[in-house]
C-alpha cells in the first residue's frame, strides 16, 4: 500500500514544483520517488499479504511482481523524456504528473481484490491515458488519437462495466474469493446473466489490451500520439491490462474454463494474424510496432487460455522482455526521427555505419521481439508456447510458430536497412541518458535470453 500512496503523492508534489517554476527539479524528483516505490514494493514481497480494506486490495507476491516491472519500465520512459516534453510545452509538470497518476491506476489494476478496484483502476489509468494522447495541442494526428481513444475507451468501459454489474447480479458480491466460492458450489446451476457478464468482461478487457477483433483503435492511436506515449501505453499499460485479466479469470472462473476458453482461444488466433500480417505492409515503424503490440497480445493470451498454476510467471517473463525491447525500439526511434523527421524505415539506412552502438541496441530489440534464441524475446515465447503444450494445445502452437516466422520479416526490415542500405546520413546524436537506458535496457535483454532462471522462478 505504501507504495500506491508514494504514486498517489507524488504528482501533487511535481505540480508544486511546476508551480514555482523548479523545471529542472522535475524529473530527478520524479525518478527519485518512483525508485522509494519500487524499494517499498520490493519490502512486502513473500510477505504472506492478506486482503485489505474489507477485501478491496491485495499486495502479494504477483502484486509486487508486476508493480515492480510497471515502475521500473515506468522510470526508463523518464528518463528518455529530458528534453522532450519541452518541445510541446513549457508546462511540463503536468506530463510527469498525468503520467503517474496513470500508474497509480495501473498499481490498483495489478493489486485489486474486488471488481469495483478494478473499474477505479482501468478509469484512473484510461482518463490520465486520453489527455496524455493529446497533448501536441497543434498536432492534428495527436488530438484525433485522443479524440478516438476517448470514444472507444468510453464504449468498452461500458462493457466492462455491464459485465461486472451482471457478475454481482448472479453472485451477489464484488469480492474474488465470494465470486469464485459461488461459482464453485453451483457448478450446474450458474445463471445465464453470469455467463453474459463473463462474455462482456471479456469484450472490455480485449479492449484495454489491443487484442483483435477490438484492436481497431490501437494502429491510430499509437501512430497519433507522442512517441514516448505510445510506448508508455504499449508497455506499461499493456502489462498491467494482461496482470488484471489473469488475476479476475485464475482467481473467479478458473472451474468454468471451459465456457470462456473457446472464445479466447479464437480470439488469440484472430489476434496474432491480424497483427502480424498486416505489420508486414507498414511502412512506417511506428505503424509497425503498433500492429507489432497487436500479436503481442495475442502471445500473451496464450497464458489465460492455457491457464495453470505457471500463468502469472509466463507472463510476467513475457511481458518483460516485450517492454525492455520495446523501450530500446522506441528510444532509437526518437532519436532517429529527431533527425530525419520522418519514422520510415529509410530514416533506419545505413544508420550503422555512424552509429554503431544504436544499431547494435536496436538489432538485439528487434530479435528479442522477433523471439530469436539468446534473447529475453525467445524465453518469453518458450514459456507461452510450454504452457499451451502443457494444456494439449498443439495446434494453436503451431499457428503461433507460423506467425512468429511472419514476424521475422518485418522485424529483419530494421535489421536490413540499419546494416544493408546505404544513405547519405549524418551520425545521430545519442545523449548519455539514452546511451545508459538502450544499453541497460539491451544488457538485461541478453542476460534473461541466456540465464531465464533470473526471474523465471519469481511468481
Amino acid at each position: 500500500m505504501i507504495t500506491l500512496i508514494i504514486i498517489s503523492v507524488l504528482p501533487i508534489v511535481l505540480l508544486y514544483l511546476g508551480l514555482y517554476k523548479a523545471q529542472k527539479a522535475l524529473l530527478p524528483v520524479t525518478i527519485v520517488g518512483l525508485l522509494a516505490a519500487l524499494a517499498a514494493a520490493v519490502m512486502q514481497w513473500n510477505t504472506n499479504a492478506l486482503p485489505i480494506y474489507h477485501g478491496m486490495m491485495l499486495f502479494n507476491n504477483f502484486s509486487v511482481a508486476f508493480s515492480v516491472i510497471s515502475i521500473i519500465s515506468t522510470i526508463l520512459i523518464l528518463l528518455l523524456s529530458k528534453g522532450y516534453f519541452e518541445k510541446i510545452s513549457s508546462h511540463i509538470a503536468e506530463y510527469y504528473a498525468i503520467i503517474l497518476f496513470s500508474l497509480a491506476g495501473i498499481i490498483v489494476m495489478v493489486s485489486y481484490h474486488n471488481l469495483t478496484m478494478l473499474f477505479i483502476g482501468i478509469e484512473i489509468m484510461s482518463v490520465s491515458l486520453y489527455i496524455l494522447a493529446g497533448i501536441r495541442k497543434s498536432d492534428f494526428a495527436s488530438n484525433e488519437a485522443a479524440l478516438k481513444y476517448f470514444l472507444m475507451g468510453a464504449f468498452s468501459t461500458g462493457f466492462l462495466l455491464f459485465g461486472i454489474t451482471l457478475i454481482y447480479g448472479a453472485s451477489g458480491s464484488f469480492d474474488l474469493d465470494v465470486i469464485r466460492d459461488w461459482v464453485v458450489t453451483h457448478p450446474r446451476n450458474i445463471d445465464p446473466l453470469f455467463y453474459t457478464g463473463i462474455m462482456l468482461i471479456i469484450v472490455g478487457l480485449c479492449f484495454k489490451v489491443g487484442a483483435a477483433p477490438f484492436h481497431f483503435w490501437t494502429p491510430d492511436v499509437y501512430e497519433g500520439a507522442p512517441s514516448l506515449i505510445t510506448l508508455f501505453m504499449s508497455t506499461v499499460v499493456k502489462v498491467a491490462g494482461f496482470a488484471a485479466f489473469l488475476r479476475l479469470f485464475s482467481a473467479c472462473f478458473s472451474s468454468i474454463a471451459d465456457f470462456w476458453t473457446p472464445v479466447l482461444l479464437v480470439i488469440t488466433i484472430i489476434t496474432l494474424f491480424i497483427g502480424n500480417i498486416t505489420a508486414l505492409y507498414q511502412q512506417s515503424f511506428k505503424r509497425m510496432m503498433a500492429f507489432s503490440s497487436i500479436s503481442h497480445a495475442g502471445y500473451l493470451l496464450f497464458a489465460i487460455v492455457a491457464l495453470g498454476a505457471g500463468s502469472a510467471n509466463s507472463i510476467f517473463v513475457y511481458a518483460t522482455a516485450y517492454s525492455i525491447a520495446s523501450i530500446i525500439a522506441f528510444g532509437g526511434l526518437i532519436l532517429v526521427r529527431q533527425q530525419s523527421g520522418s519514422d520510415n524505415f529509410e530514416g533506419f539506412n545505413g544508420l550503422a555505419k555512424n552509429n554503431p552502438f544504436l544499431a547494435l541496441v536496436l538489432t538485439i530489440s528487434m530479435l528479442s521481439l522477433a523471439g530469436i534464441p539468446l534473447t529475453a524475446g525467445f524465453i518469453g515465447k518458450f514459456f507461452m508456447f510450454s504452457g499451451a503444450l502443457a494444456h494439449y494445445n498443439v495446434w494453436l502452437v503451431i499457428i503461433a510458430v507460423v506467425n512468429a516466422i511472419i514476424s521475422i520479416f518485418y522485424y529483419f526490415r530494421i535489421i536490413i536497412a540499419m546494416y544493408f542500405r546505404s544513405a547519405e546520413r549524418a551520425e545521430v546524436e545519442v545523449p548519455a541518458y539514452y546511451k545508459f537506458v538502450l544499453g541497460f535496457s539491451a544488457i538485461v535483454t541478453v542476460v534473461i535470453g541466456v540465464y531465464p532462471a533470473l526471474i523465471s522462478t519469481l511468481i
